[in-house]
């Protein structure tokens, strides 16, 4: 049977800063059907330098006036906001989990709230010290992959690897070789879901390539899914349809809010209705063995065909093809069996329209 597709419903800063936004969201995720909610973990100055400058989305959807460093300041969430977020999923049965997006962040999700799941950015897929640190600290890793090539994300892999094999001598010679080794591939297997990404917000449809999922199953045998930036719902399902086993989709409260995701996120109705449509795929793609569905078998009888005589046949006649044809229903002796009653005797009278038996 086909794996339940892990739904993560991606918050992200779609809180705008306000602790009870982000609750808000807590809940709309749960009522939703999502698995996951997800935020973002950080702490600004230690995530941008002070010259940073902002994305081009973020300055289509935000005050061109600020900083990166400056909106991010107003966005991050403190230690004491992620415990009552995190209590609060507990009270809504719905999974928290989030990105850290900076070496403190990671410290906090791992040792303060001992988190044995995060989800990296494809931001930081080149970021191989908190890739190792991520993996130092045992937990499972859900690792986005836009902007990468195949080495990008093979060097990546090679420095997680090499942190879940308790390396302690990080290098590039180090990863490769954690990477080779038949170890580092269980580890891998274990631990690791890379998701296919494209960074741009909102992608349109024609950068997506859904086949490149494909060749990320191919080529790394891991768990894999989609993280998806497009308008609607259509592609994440189509995702599934293609095989990923994991969806994260942005969501927010109301796309007029001002913030610099909320354009490429849908509400939380939308979101509803793609959890809704991937439960729906999930059921349709079934078996891959091919035998006939429970539901099928009462239409045999009358979708199948049945060889019957074309005219009066009398008993002890020799039958020739004059005498036979196919028809409805399927509960005489199926057509295969046509060529093998030619030149037979008929044992019986059979009048047009009879079963032949």
């Amino acid at each position: 049977m086909t794996q339940k597709v892990y739904v993560i419903a991606e918050a992200g800063v779609n809180h705008n800063g306000s602790l009870e936004i982000a609750k808000q969201l807590v809940h709309a995720a749960a009522q939703a059907g999502a698995d996951v909610v997800k935020f973002q973990t950080f702490q600004a100055d230690a995530l941008v330098s002070k010259n940073a400058p902002k994305a081009e989305y973020q300055k289509r959807t935000t005050n061109n006036d600020d900083s990166q460093l400056r909106m991010l300041e107003r966005l991050q969430l403190s230690e004491s906001d992620h415990i009552e977020l995190i209590e609060e999923c507990e009270r809504v049965g719905i999974r928290f989990l989030s990105t850290p997006f900076d070496m403190p962040s990671l410290a906090l999700l791992t040792e303060r709230f001992q988190m044995s799941e995060l989800k990296i950015s494809s931001g930081d897929l080149t970021n191989l010290p908190l890739l190792y640190h991520a993996a130092r600290k045992g937990v499972k890793l859900i690792i986005s992959s836009g902007m990468s090539s195949l080495g990008d994300i093979e060097e990546a892999l090679g420095a997680i690897a090499y942190g879940y094999v308790g390396g302690d001598k990080p290098s590039a010679t180090q990863f490769r070789e954690a990477y080779f080794s038949e170890e580092g591939q269980v580890v891998l297997r274990e631990n690791v879901s890379l998701l296919h990404c494209t960074t741009e917000y909102p992608t349109p449809a024609e950068d997506v390539h859904l086949n490149k999922m494909k060749t990320l199953m191919q080529a790394f045998q891991l768990n894999t899914g989609y993280s998806d930036h497009t308008i609607g719902t259509e592609v994440p399902v189509a995702a599934v349809a293609l095989g990923a086993t994991i969806i994260e989709k942005h969501f927010t409260l109301d796309q007029s809010m001002e913030g610099p995701d909320h354009q490429a996120s849908m509400e939380p109705d939308e979101l509803a209705g793609m959890i809704q449509q991937i439960r729906n795929v999930e059921k349709a793609l079934g078996s891959s063995v091919k035998i006939p569905a429970a539901s099928e078998q009462r239409n045999k009888k009358p979708a199948r065909k049945s060889v019957v005589a074309a005219l009066p046949i009398a008993q002890g006649e020799c039958i020739t093809e004059k005498h036979l044809t196919i028809k409805r229903p399927g509960n005489g002796l199926p057509p295969s069996q046509y060529w093998e009653l030619i030149g037979t005797v008929a044992k019986r009278h059979y009048e047009p329209d009879e079963l032949i038996d």
